[in-house]
């Protein structure tokens, strides 16, 4: 083994070794945990060392995010093999729940990933914005709805309306979708994914998101025994509204 080769496989090990504390910390204290001082301390070096793998605090948060959402996958896709390829509706509600199951399993994770001020935790992809398909969740959910909408031309067509101070946004969205779809394996082309689909999928992941943020940090308007049942009647109107069958 060369010199060369061992200071990479350390290097690698070092650096394992600072996201796991990284995620160690984040779990138990939250985001605001996660300094470079505070794993220098687990680790038991100095912080200054840390620079030589990680540039900034916000460096290492974007990891982590990117460890976060591959993990989430990992936990997504025994689920939608037990459902099976044939049943693509079924997937697309799996996806639902596993999402909605794993942000109140990983209250932490999710804060990290879906609720923290975008310019600490995303690099600068379009506007600032990452594409859905930029991590492992996303083109895991992008790969079933992909194919969900490939299959369906009618659905991905559209016909509904669509404000027309959004379409300019939407058609950039589209783009984003397009690319990403086609990075998945599915290609779709700006004609057969109507603007209105686009905005009827905007709204299904508000409407998903917000539900589920709204669990995950307990700020429902009231008391609410039993959100599952207020999820399912959601996800259950959404198909609904895509003309799809409710899911079972």
């Amino acid at each position: 083994m060369t010199e060369a080769t061992r200071r990479e496989r350390l290097r690698a090990h070092t650096e394992r070794d600072i996201r796991a504390a990284a995620r160690r910390l984040l779990v138990e204290n939250g985001r605001d945990a996660v300094t470079l001082r505070a794993i220098a301390r687990d680790l038991g070096i100095t912080a200054p060392a840390l620079y030589r793998y990680y540039n900034s605090r916000e460096d290492l948060l974007r990891q982590l995010c990117e460890d976060v959402c591959v993990s989430m996958a990992e936990e997504l896709q025994p689920k939608l093999a037990a459902v099976g390829d044939g049943d693509l509706l079924g997937q697309v509600f799996t996806v639902f729940r596993s999402f909605r199951r794993w942000a109140l399993d990983h209250p932490q994770e999710f804060t990290l990933v879906f609720a923290s001020p975008e310019v600490e935790v995303n690099n600068s992809s379009r506007g600032g914005r990452k594409t859905l398909g930029e991590d492992m969740f996303g083109r895991v959910f992008l790969g079933v709805a992909g194919k969900l909408l490939a299959e369906n031309q009618e659905l991905a067509a559209g016909t509904g309306e669509v404000p027309a101070a959004l379409e300019e946004d939407l058609r950039g969205y589209r783009d984003d979708l397009l690319k990403s779809l086609a990075d998945t394996g599915i290609e779709l082309t700006a004609d057969r994914l109507g603007l209105s689909t686009v905005y009827l999928m905007l709204q299904c992941w508000v409407r998903l998101y917000g539900h589920v943020a709204l669990e995950v940090f307990g700020r429902f308007p009231f008391a609410l025994n039993n959100a599952e049942t207020l999820f399912e009647s959601m996800i259950a109107e959404l198909a609904r509204e895509v003309g799809l069958p409710e899911p079972s």
